[in-house]
This record gives C-alpha cells, sequence and structure tokens, in this order.
C-alpha cells in the first residue's frame, strides 16, 4: 500500500505527461498548418486577384462563379483575405509555435533558473494555474479558426489539459510542481526521522540499557549490566539525574563516557 502522496506524485507526473504529448501536437500541428498557409498564398499571388472559382449553392444546387477577390479567406488556408492578411496569419502561427516551445520547457522544469527569474509565474514559485490558462489560450487562438482535423484535434487535447491543469492548481496551489517533482522526495526524506513527543517512560528503557554502561567488576568492566526487577525499580525511582548516577556507583556500576571525537574536517 503506498502513501497517498505517492498517489498525488504519480497522478501529477500523468498530467504533466499528456500536457506535453497535447503541447507536441500542437507544435507540430501549427507547423504543418503554417506551411499549408504559405502554399496556398503563393498559389493565390500566382493565379492573381483578378481569377474565379465555383461555389456550389446550398439550396438549388446550382454553381455559381465568385472572384477569388471577394472571398474572406484565402482558398485552402487560414490566411484572411485582406490587407496584410498573409503576414499576421504567419506571425500568429510562429507566436502560437513559440509558446507551445516554452511551455514544453516549462513542464520539462529546465532552465528552471530561467522561468524562476524571467517568467516567474511558470517557475517553480507558482502552481499549475498559469499554465493552464495559457494552454487554453493556445487552444482557443487555434480552436478559433477553420483548420484541419489534426490541429484541431490537437488543439481540442490541449485546451482539455489546460482545464485540469487549472482545475489542479486551485486544488494544490503553489504547491503542485513540488508534489509532482522528482527532487522533492529528497527533501521530505530530510524530515523523516521519527520524533518522540510527551515522557520518556524510565522502566521501559532500563529493560535493554545503553551500551556504554557496564558492571565494575575488579579492574576492567567491559561486561553489559544486567538488572534485577528490584534494581531496576530503584534505577526507576531515582531517574537519569545526580542521584541515579551516585546510586549506580554504589551498586558497582559505572558509566562510561563516550571519547571525545573531532569531525573529519577539522583541523588537527
Amino acid at each position: 500500500m503506498l502513501p497517498p502522496r505517492a498517489y498525488t506524485f504519480m497522478g501529477l507526473n500523468i498530467v504533466r505527461i499528456l500536457s506535453i504529448i497535447a503541447l507536441l501536437l500542437v507544435f507540430s500541428s501549427n507547423i504543418v498548418t503554417l506551411v499549408n498557409d504559405i502554399k496556398a498564398v503563393n498559389q493565390f499571388v500566382a493565379e492573381g486577384k483578378g481569377a474565379t472559382t465555383s461555389h456550389e449553392g446550398a439550396k438549388n444546387g446550382t454553381a455559381t462563379i465568385v472572384s477569388v477577390e471577394d472571398m474572406d479567406y484565402i482558398l485552402g488556408s487560414t490566411v484572411p483575405n485582406q490587407p496584410a492578411g498573409a503576414f499576421w496569419a504567419v506571425l500568429n502561427r510562429l507566436f502560437i509555435v513559440f509558446q507551445a516551445a516554452i511551455l514544453i520547457l516549462s513542464e520539462l522544469g529546465f532552465p528552471s533558473k530561467f522561468f524562476d527569474k524571467f517568467f516567474p509565474v511558470l517557475g517553480r514559485q507558482f502552481g499549475l494555474g498559469p499554465l493552464g490558462l495559457f494552454q487554453m489560450l493556445v487552444g482557443a487562438a487555434i480552436l478559433s479558426h477553420h483548420v484541419d482535423m489534426f490541429t484541431l484535434v490537437s488543439a481540442f487535447f490541449l485546451f482539455s489539459i489546460g482545464c485540469l491543469n487549472v482545475f489542479l492548481g486551485l486544488i494544490f496551489r503553489e504547491s503542485a510542481k513540488s508534489k509532482r517533482s522528482i527532487t522533492s522526495w529528497k527533501d521530505h526524506a530530510k524530515s523523516a526521522l521519527p520524533t518522540h513527543v510527551g515522557p520518556v517512560d524510565v522502566s521501559s528503557v532500563l529493560k535493554s540499557p545503553p551500551p556504554f554502561v557496564s558492571q565494575l567488576t575488579g579492574n576492567s568492566f567491559g561486561s553489559k549490566a544486567s538488572f534485577g526487577s528490584d534494581e531496576k525499580s530503584s534505577f526507576a525511582s531515582k531517574g537519569f539525574g545526580r542521584q541515579a548516577e551516585k546510586f549506580a556507583e554504589a551498586q558497582g556500576y559505572l558509566l562510561q563516557k563516550p571519547l571525545e571525537t573531532l569531525p573529519k574536517y577539522a583541523a588537527k
């Protein structure tokens, strides 16, 4: 049975993997869309603005001739047929590709110092909420245009993951990225040592005396002390103060103090 922290770690990392996959799909699909838009614009310029195309009517099924100049979008692309439309369409795709690359690096956590200093909302001090908002904005920007099926599915997937990241950000807040970080397990292990809270039961300690307690027999005292039931109760009543030490010496026991040693890095 794993601890709850392990399930939280695995769940958040599964969402991270799905987020990276969605961003990679959006990155590649927008490059494909950008290439198709450039080809369509080049074909539009080569044919000239006076070209015409046939359009089949929706009501009676008759074909009508429509001038390319009167169309809202360049045929076969997401580029609007307006002044500087090709420039803004290409710039929009480049922005989306750049944002997807930045968000992928943010999910990978590299370089973390760059995000902490220059883009802190995607750094380690913030949760998953800002990341999810950026993903939703990118997905909505793509879904607002008529795109091919591959780009459509990728954008919808990214928008869904963005909603999930916003939800997780509201739950875990700024601790979300630390909970899913692999290096955070080392930080949790530092505070995993058991600590005792409350009074010490002296009788339970005397049942198994420490190894540095020995009995004085003649000129040597190397054997471990053995306590009887009466001696245990007597020691328990004295506690661990100076009176207990005097009582132990009177009974023939001696407390050995550990040898004083210096750390390895100290100068000799």
